[in-house]
Formats: C-alpha cells, sequence, structure tokens
C-alpha cells in the first residue's frame, strides 16, 4: 500500500541526487527553506533522509524538489510524528521551490506557504486562506513612519543602546540571549530551546542581522536567516525576543527598522530583489511592516 501511495505521489517525477537537487537551486533559485545546504543540515540533525526528486522534459531538469515521505522537507507535522517536534524553528517559511519559469509541474507532497513564485509552475496549488507577510520597500512606508523609527533609535542611542551584528557573538551566546529575551517577551520557552546553540551553529552561514543592548544588557534580538537566490534575496524573520522594561525605547521596532533598512541597502547593492518575509500574516504589528501576499499550499 505504501509503495502504491508513493508511485501516485512520484508519477512523473525521477529520483536525483542531492547535487542535482543543488544544481537546481542555483539555477532556477528558491528560499531559505528549500537552500540545499540548509536541507541537508536540519534533516541530518532531525536524522529524517532526504529523497530528491526532479521532473524532467526531455533530458532538461525543469524542476525539483526535496521530499520526507509523502512531504516536503522539513515538514513540522514530520517532526511531530518522529517525536522530534519543536526540534528547530523555521518559522512559517516561504517554500520557493526551484522550478524553470516555463516548467508545468504536478506537486503531490504535501507543504504549505509556497510562494506565489511557483503559482505559475505547479498546476497542484491552492491558496491558503492565511497570506504571507512580506517586508515593504523602504519608500512604502509613509515619511511621518520613518521619521518616528529614526526617532526611537536615536532616543535609545542617546539612552546607551549599541546596535551589535548576530554574527559577533558565538552560537551559545545567541542561543543564551534568544531564550532569555523570547521567554521575556512571551512568557514561555522558544520552539527548540534545548538545541538553539546546535541549531544556530548548523545556520551560523546564513545567520544576519543585529541585536540591541541597553547599558551592556542585550535588550531586543532577532532570528534571521538569509540566502542568495540568483534572481533575488530570500531572508526570513524566525522570531525574536525582546525585554519588555524597557518598552519606553521600543527596542523591538528599532532593531526591526535597523534589520529591514539593512538588508533592503544589502539586495539593492546587489541589484536584487528583496523577499522579506515576516511568516504568516497574522499579527497586526506585521501589517505595520509588510504587504500581505498570497500563499499557496499542497
Amino acid at each position: 500500500m505504501l509503495s502504491h501511495w508513493r508511485a501516485w505521489r512520484e508519477r512523473g517525477w525521477t529520483v536525483i541526487e542531492a547535487s542535482e537537487y543543488a544544481a537546481a537551486w542555483q539555477r532556477f533559485g528558491g528560499s531559505v527553506a528549500t537552500h540545499p545546504q540548509v536541507i541537508e543540515r536540519l534533516a541530518g540533525l532531525a536524522g529524517v533522509p532526504v529523497r530528491y526528486l526532479g521532473w524532467f522534459a526531455g533530458d532538461e531538469l525543469q524542476a525539483a524538489i526535496p521530499t520526507w515521505g509523502r512531504h516536503l522537507a522539513l515538514s513540522k507535522d514530520v517532526l511531530k510524528q518522529q517525536g522530534k517536534r519543536g526540534l528547530f524553528d523555521l518559522g512559517n517559511a516561504e517554500l520557493i521551490l526551484p522550478a524553470a519559469p516555463s516548467a508545468s509541474v504536478p506537486l503531490r507532497h504535501r507543504g504549505r506557504y509556497i510562494s506565489i513564485l511557483n503559482a505559475g509552475v505547479i498546476s497542484t496549488l491552492r491558496e491558503q486562506p492565511e497570506g504571507l507577510a512580506l517586508a515593504r520597500e523602504p519608500e512604502e512606508y509613509s515619511k511621518k513612519f520613518r521619521y518616528n523609527q529614526r526617532r526611537e533609535q536615536r532616543l535609545l542611542e542617546e539612552a546607551g543602546g549599541v546596535v551589535r551584528p548576530m554574527l559577533e557573538l558565538s552560537a551559545a551566546e545567541q542561543a543564551v540571549i534568544y531564550a532569555d529575551l523570547f521567554q521575556r517577551r512571551w512568557g514561555f520557552e522558544a520552539t527548540g530551546e534545548a538545541h538553539l546553540t546546535e541549531v544556530f551553529s548548523l545556520m551560523r552561514d546564513f545567520m544576519t542581522g543585529s541585536l540591541i543592548y541597553l547599558n551592556d544588557q542585550p535588550v531586543a534580538i532577532q532570528v534571521l536567516y538569509r540566502v542568495e537566490a540568483p534572481q533575488w534575496i530570500s531572508l526570513e524573520y524566525i522570531n525574536g525576543g525582546v525585554d519588555p522594561q524597557n518598552s519606553e525605547f521600543s527596542p523591538g521596532s528599532v532593531l526591526s527598522f535597523i534589520n529591514t533598512q539593512t538588508a533592503w541597502s544589502e539586495a539593492r547593492a546587489l541589484g536584487k530583489p528583496l523577499r522579506y518575509s515576516f511568516g504568516r500574516a497574522d499579527r497586526e504589528y506585521k501589517d505595520r511592516w509588510c504587504n500581505r501576499v498570497a500563499v499557496y499550499q499542497v
């Protein structure tokens, strides 16, 4: 029965090597959650082997997918089934699957938050009820909004606030600060707290952004992962933490402003569009920073 269902799911697809998947990603593009090294490292941590499939037109590879059984790889559902729920946190990351713009392929593996960029090439997608929150370009914010953000940043710095790059810290230091500030902000443990140091070590090549200190104490942190595809930059804001005792300085808002502005500057210097995702469009604060865009599922 299992092989019957797998044969149905994989009809038209061919098993390919991890190296062929990586070549497809480098050619057609993808996102953080479909990047070959992100897949390899986090699947290795989970101990769940990845089955890579390709869709060919003649001898030409048109699309490629990483799979865990009947799901796309790194699925939260599979982690849960394996008794590894919350092993790592990728939030509700945008899934951009590597596919040629001219391709037309059926996807029968389960996946959510599949990008609108795949909507024209994957024939089996259904739009999800909830959208994705993608950061607006700097010019899309009102002059008042930008003025207020700069003012908040200035007041914070005048009070002793210091902005430091995340990569100045070791993975262990990042894990301690993130776990503490997340707990302070939300009142419960961060996803995968016991494995944060290991995950941050594995994801260090992709980590970006800054954190904020006030009087030598960390007060705001955001976990951001970034990859560069040939056609665009994909950046995922996974989650963050902030010390509520310093709310008069709005360190979380200041950090969002700094991180988004920096990311846009870097992307524009490379001449590439930026897909800076705040994940599911489910909170009011995201509407201040983001545009809602359609997202799909199988």
